[in-house]
């Protein structure tokens, strides 16, 4: 329900207390607070004007007011939400659990601080782990996958086995209709933990030799970031941006919404608010600005990091390396703003009409038609999932340009191509590599719960600290997916940067690959296993592990 609205001249510079105040207020300044069709001079009737309820003239006192963005807002907020802050109040007061947690929060911000610094060094040294043990961690996450995934599956069938003994040893009147659901649901989560189990084998069976060039990768990634350290501050200055454009965003938009003109109409010497004409056609015009600018400043962003790390693996020499961040940036704004503005587009046209169902779905959730709400998930769903496709498409795409300096479509499509020819090392690095980051992202936030529990333990003053520590844990979260991300978004353009060295170079004089010595050894086990298996198929002898290599 919408609020009465009335357009005046002049905000009252002081509190209203009664109707004779409010009818002196409008004849000296020309502002009628009650509404049009009430004539000034009935302000002071009760009949017309009552006192304490809400109808043509506003509810006395009306507070003293001063005027922002054409609204006439409450010059002391708490004068006129005094009754909801003493509520407010009051429940603090009476609430004794309430007030504990808030002194504990007072007592503990110190703390809760230095645990945040503390999530920041944990990333850090989290990222080094990763670095350092890069090929231990994978492959323990292998194991520990396949050997989770069969004992679950173990345990679903030993429970299915152990209840229907139960039943076949229980006489038919003595059996509850509940334990023979109880043995259909166990017997149809068994069958599909089993096919995924099997599903789940496989793909580490095909993918196990290839996770070599995973582990690869996440070396080389450390030793970039070791190099460019200054690469891993990236997401701090793409925050601050988007924080800038939205503040400015919600700044225009509360304009747009008070543009108009003041006209007065001289039959009832009334002051109208009239809106500009097709003002509203630009808050679609701002939408589109909206999700437009902030995907072009996350896209900025990838191009950096694309540009910084394309520079540093084709350098043969990395210790002449000077500025390399800085470099990408300008590259970014001298030569390839186009092409972050065309990608940006793209998932624009795509994020635009996926928001657009969305709104639409949240209309008609009280709808009887269930085949309109059943196809407005499947369009919601295909958008998002080629939304996602665009994404990590556009992130390639802009590493193809940081390579070869071409423009945005020519290299999509040589970024598009390269993945489809790589896609089970795609698999594996996207796979196995997100899957260690996250456990990066938890670990971080789990060592920061626990040293945070031992501080709280040992303060007198703090009787809660569960709400302090899971606080913290957000940050530390926070703080370890804005590292964590930088290192995903590293072994990315590292990745397609070892596929473009291969395409380009062959090793031979002259053609040199620009990759370290830990991505060259997989290079030439790749190459002689290839090698053999032409040999092998002219003999029709290929082995597996031959194949497997490829």
């Amino acid at each position: 329900m919408k609020s009465r609205t009335i357009c005046v001249r002049q905000c009252p510079p002081q509190t209203l207390e009664n109707r004779d105040d409010v009818w002196q207020f409008a004849e000296t300044t020309g502002s009628f607070l009650c509404d049009y069709d009430v004539i000034d001079s009935e302000y002071t009737q009760e009949l017309v004007a009552p006192s304490n309820v809400k109808g043509p003239c506003p509810v006395l006192p009306v507070p003293k007011q001063a005027a922002l963005l054409n609204r006439c807002i409450p010059s002391d907020i708490q004068e006129v939400g005094s009754q909801v802050m003493s509520s407010v109040f009051a429940f603090l007061n009476e609430n004794d659990f309430v007030q504990t947690v808030m002194m504990d929060l007072g007592n503990a911000w110190r703390f809760m601080i230095l645990l945040a610094f503390v999530a920041l060094l944990l990333a850090l040294v989290m990222v080094a782990l990763i670095h350092w043990l890069a090929s231990f961690i994978v492959y323990l996450l292998c194991v520990i996958a396949m050997l989770g995934s069969i004992a679950g599956t173990a345990v679903l069938w030993w429970n299915y086995a152990v209840l229907k003994r139960k039943l076949d040893n229980t006489l038919v009147e003595q059996t509850l209709v509940s334990w023979c659901t109880d043995e259909d649901m166990y017997l149809i989560f068994s069958i599909v933990a089993t096919v995924l189990t099997v599903i789940l084998l496989l793909i580490i069976l095909v993918m196990f030799k290839r996770m070599k060039l995973t582990v690869a990768l996440f070396g080389e990634a450390g030793k970039a970031i070791r190099s460019m350290p200054c690469i891993m501050l990236q997401p701090f200055y793409t925050f601050f941006a988007l924080f800038v454009f939205l503040v400015f965003w919600v700044t225009v938009m509360m304009f747009l919404n008070t543009a108009g003109t003041l006209t007065k109409d001289p039959e009832t010497n009334q002051t109208l608010f009239k809106k500009l004409n097709n003002i509203n056609s630009l808050w679609w015009y701002y939408l589109i600005g909206l999700i437009w600018t902030s995907e072009f400043i996350l896209a900025c962003q990838q191009m950096v990091i694309a540009g910084a790390i394309a520079s540093w693996y084709f350098t043969r020499d990395k210790s002449k390396l000077d500025g390399v961040v800085g470099k990408a940036c300008c590259r970014l704004i001298l030569h390839h703003l186009g092409t972050v503005a065309l990608g940006s587009l793209i998932i624009t046209l795509v994020k635009l009409p996926r928001l657009i169902l969305m709104w639409m779905q949240e209309k008609l959730k009280k709808s009887d038609s269930q085949c309109a709400k059943c196809c407005l998930k499947g369009c919601i769903c295909c958008l998002c999932c080629l939304e996602k496709c665009l994404v990590y498409i556009n992130h390639n795409a802009y590493t193809v340009t940081a390579i070869k300096g071409s423009s945005f479509c020519p290299a999509a499509c040589t970024a598009f191509n390269t993945i489809f020819s790589n896609a089970l090392q795609v698999a594996a690095i996207n796979s196995v590599g997100d899957f260690v980051l996250f456990l990066g992202k938890i670990g971080v936030t789990a060592l920061t719960a626990f040293i945070g529990i031992l501080i709280f333990q040992r303060q007198p003053d703090v009787n809660y600290y569960a709400l302090p520590v899971f606080i913290v844990c957000v940050f530390a979260f926070f703080i370890a997916h804005c590292f964590l991300s930088v290192y995903e978004m590293v072994i990315d353009t590292l990745f397609l940067c070892f596929c473009e060295d291969r395409n380009m170079n062959d090793g031979s004089p002259g053609k040199e690959y620009y990759m370290e010595k830990s991505l060259q050894q997989f290079v030439d086990t790749s190459t002689a296993a290839l090698t053999k298996l032409e040999n092998s198929g002219k003999t029709g002898t290929a082995t597996e592990e031959e194949v497997t290599h490829l």
